[in-house]
């Protein structure tokens, strides 16, 4: 890398504020410097680059198109440098942080609320979870480990298995009463909640139940399956859910459990990382006390 390539950073955050704003005095105020400093920044930039990045027409700054692709390609890299260094930032001097990539619905409702339990263990450790719905790169992204549901396949990772899922059907008191349901061809005529990349779990339910139901695609759809829960909750429909995202709901009565008989998923829950990471003590004791969080389920 060339050094000689790489404007300076003060040039390239007055450069990337004002042209947010569209205006120096605004830039100013957020940088805290003078609007002549933030002109002279810039206009050190533009001969940096030998490129013209504003057009100045009275008391207005307009994007070139030079200035508008300039503005594009570091601004993704403005960002990541922020973010690097406040993960950095949040060591305060410790190497017990953990970077995690967790899926939304299983960081929330299932591994949240049990890090208290590790945390006591282990008191000087801290937590980042950032949200991954894929497979990544470790070697490209800054992450000790990951939740993954799916097969045990990931690219260059160890796949630690912690369990399949039982989804259930589930609904409010209010829409059991409503309905009368008793019996699992009853819900073939009822409003059924879809997980959108789920598709075929309806299918695949009347399937383990022997019912025909030729109209098991049809309902409404939702991205997460807390929203699935919201919905449930509030009468909506019938949804299908992995029993573990909905203990706190079944315990107080929130939602019930239609039918005992669970639908045992193919693919399940993982704890992967990459095998040098592991060298780390505290990636070591997480995974340690994950595998015996996730047994306690089983």
């Amino acid at each position: 890398m060339k050094r000689g390539f790489i404007p300076p950073i003060d040039c390239l955050l007055a450069f990337e504020c004002a042209a947010r704003h569209g205006s120096f005095t605004r830039a100013a105020e957020e940088l805290c410097l003078t609007q002549g400093a933030i002109s002279k920044q810039v206009r050190l930039l533009e001969t940096r680059l030998e490129v013209e990045l504003f057009k100045r027409v009275r008391q207005r700054i307009v994007l070139t198109d030079a200035g508008r692709l300039y503005l594009h390609d570091i601004r993704g890299t403005l960002e990541k440098m922020t973010g690097a260094t406040r993960r950095v930032m949040s060591f305060g001097g410790s190497e017990d942080v953990l970077n995690l990539a967790v899926l939304p619905t299983f960081g929330s409702r299932w591994l949240a609320p049990r890090l208290a339990g590790f945390h006591q263990q282990h008191p000087s450790s801290s937590f980042n979870f950032s949200v991954k719905l894929r497979p990544f790169d470790f070697e490209e992204e800054p992450f000790d480990g990951a939740i993954h549901y799916g097969s045990p396949t990931w690219a260059g990772a160890i796949a630690e298995p912690l369990f399949r899922e039982e989804v259930v059907a589930v609904c409010a008191p209010s829409f059991l009463q409503k309905h009368k349901i008793q019996d699992p061809l009853d819900l073939a005529g009822v409003m059924r909640l879809h997980q959108s990349t789920r598709p075929d779990a309806w299918q695949e339910w009347f399937t383990m139940m022997d019912v025909e139901a030729p109209n098991a695609f049809q309902g409404p759809r939702f991205e997460q399956f807390t929203m699935i829960s919201q919905a449930a909750s509030s009468g909506l429909g019938v949804g299908l859910i992995p029993r573990f995202f909905i203990e706190p709901e079944l315990e107080t009565g929130t939602l019930i459990c239609l039918f005992e008989r669970a639908l045992q998923t193919r693919s399940a829950y993982y704890f992967v990382y990459p095998e040098h990471r592991v060298i780390r003590p505290v990636v070591q004791a997480f995974k340690d006390w994950l595998m015996v969080e996730a047994g306690k389920k089983l």
